[in-house]
């Protein structure tokens, strides 16, 4: 028989950092958007009040966060 020898066909790809950058971005854009709307209320509020949680208000029901 013969001696099959597994040879990578390609290196693997290397992705600079100045093309992940806009992606690390929006991440973390889509994730305070979703703090404020679903989770800044209460105990875990940064902003003293209910101005947040008002401004938000229509968007919660939207996405089906429940507030009341």
């Amino acid at each position: 028989m013969s001696e099959t020898v597994l040879n990578p066909a390609s290196e693997p790809v290397v992705i600079p950092i100045s093309e992940l950058l806009p992606w690390i971005a929006f991440a973390v854009v889509l994730l305070v958007a979703i703090y404020f709307v679903g989770v800044e209320e209460g105990a875990t509020s940064i902003f003293p009040g209910m101005y947040v949680h008002e401004f938000v208000h229509d968007g919660r029901h939207l996405l089906g966060f429940p507030c009341h």
